[in-house]
């Protein structure tokens, strides 16, 4: 297990290393192999994203995280010199075979299932359907066309291990999500993901030459959870855009969103299901407000994101819930909005609150710090690493709204203590960059591609 921290980053578990044997049936003719000593860098890679595309708007439906992270890393691959074709599932008929998302990085949509939005529990019906395909279009091209596959998602996986055993390339695999750790940590209506998906989980893990997880306990979830190979498990931090996510007047920010310019904003940004625990925000400010009547003129709770999982079985219950709760007039609902705006609702905020039941690592954490705002977070996951507790935010281990409201109670009665936050907050983003991400990738790849890699 070796970790890559983003940016350069230093972590507590950066001792944590094991040597780089892994499985290989690449040539490495195929690759821009360095002088000896150097592992090879992939001159073309076939990025899997079958269940959500890199080009749809993030925060609703299946678009989140992972599809910030295929772009992100895409970009920064293409413009390190390794050509990226991202494969994902087509819904409409409408959509071209090809689009150009960056010079260098293509998306292919697939045409597997109807042309239409479906649950990711109708989609291993159509994991044959898609691996056709991507097959199909490597056939079209010159033999070893792609000298690496890396997929993401179990659903990705399952068609990897199919491209890669015929293509004779090296699988990388990103999880982004494990079934087991999520069953482990349900919410209260919340339904445990399926056997299917765990045994599918199962054989990409064992199948893959390289796991690359976002943190190390995501790495040490895949050694104990499903007996992945320590050696060949890759730590590499998911990043944020520095450029676009960067601190900016907060009263602009709330004139651009239309939101009060005075008092406190405390928002929400993600998909609304019950995994994502957007209730607890509004529990939270509930208890808020009966603690202190008076904020009622001074605060806003804002949740921007749409309906998505589970989620869609009941796609009005945070408005009710805001009602049953009398908090309707201190609470905004918007849809998702492009990154340029969301910024500006970081910007704005007094504080973002991710209280998800579990996170790999949680983007929205890093994206909302980056802006030098702080955050409150669920001690879980991912989360332990996005955000440092007591410097660039406040982690929570209570589920209790209550417990949630006494932190939030404290930053907005303490400017002063805001403030501190809020520089650690830029100052602990700045860690993580998309450069350093793609960095870390590569030399996973490099480890897969190498020609002293022993097969299994």
């Amino acid at each position: 297990m070796r970790l890559v921290a983003g940016g350069g980053a230093t972590s507590p578990a950066s001792s944590i290393r094991a040597e780089s044997g892994t499985v290989s049936r690449a040539d490495p003719s195929r690759t821009g192999v360095g002088p000896p000593g150097r592992r090879p860098v992939p001159r073309r890679v076939a990025m899997l994203s079958m269940h959500t595309s890199p080009l749809e708007q993030p925060g609703t439906g299946d678009a989140g995280g992972l599809n910030v992270y295929v772009v992100e890393l895409s970009r920064q691959l293409a413009e390190q010199g390794t050509e990226v074709e991202v494969f994902t599932r087509a819904t409409s008929s409408s959509l071209p075979p090809t689009a150009e998302l960056y010079p260098g990085v293509t998306v292919r949509h697939v045409p597997a299932g109807p042309f239409e939005e479906m649950q990711r529990a109708e989609l291993p019906a159509w994991i044959c359907a898609f691996t056709a395909d991507v097959l199909r279009a490597e056939a079209e091209r010159e033999p070893g066309w792609f000298d690496l596959v890396h997929s993401h998602y179990w659903l990705s996986g399952q068609v990897g291990l199919a491209a890669a055993r015929r293509w004779g390339a090296p699988l990388v695999h990103t999880a982004h999500t494990l079934a087991k750790v999520k069953n482990r940590s349900l919410a209260i209506g919340d339904r445990p993901e399926p056997a299917e998906r765990v045994r599918g989980e199962q054989e990409v893990v064992a199948g893959s030459t390289r796991l690359v997880a976002s943190t190390v306990e995501e790495a040490r979830h895949l050694v104990d959870l499903y007996g992945a190979d320590p050696h060949t498990v890759d730590v590499v931090a998911p990043g944020v855009d520095l450029e676009m996510f960067r601190p900016g007047e907060q009263a602009a920010a709330r004139r651009r969103i239309g939101v009060p310019a005075d008092g406190h904003l405390l928002l929400f940004v993600g998909r609304i299901q019950p995994l994502k625990a957007p209730d607890l925000l509004l529990y939270a400010a509930a208890e808020l407000l009966r603690r202190d009547p008076s904020l009622r003129e001074s605060l806003t709770v804002a949740v921007v994101g749409g309906p998505s999982g589970n989620g869609l079985d009941r796609p009005d219950a945070m408005v009710k819930l805001a009602a049953d709760l009398g908090i309707s007039d201190v609470v905004l609902f918007r849809p998702p909005v492009p990154r340029a705006e969301l910024a500006d609702w970081f910007r704005a905020a007094t504080a973002v609150i991710v209280p998800s039941h579990s996170e790999s690592f949680g983007l929205v954490a890093i994206e909302a710090q980056a802006c030098g705002t702080p955050v409150v977070a669920a001690a879980v996951g991912g989360l332990c690493t996005a955000v440092a507790d007591g410097k660039s935010g406040l982690l929570v281990a209570d589920r209790d709204p209550a417990a949630y409201a006494a932190v939030l109670a404290r930053l907005l009665a303490e400017p002063g203590w805001r403030r501190r936050l809020a520089t650690g907050a830029r100052a602990h983003a700045s860690g993580f960059g998309w450069t350093a991400t793609a960095h870390g990738v590569l030399r996973a790849y490099g480890a897969a591609l190498s020609p002293a890699a022993v097969a299994v």
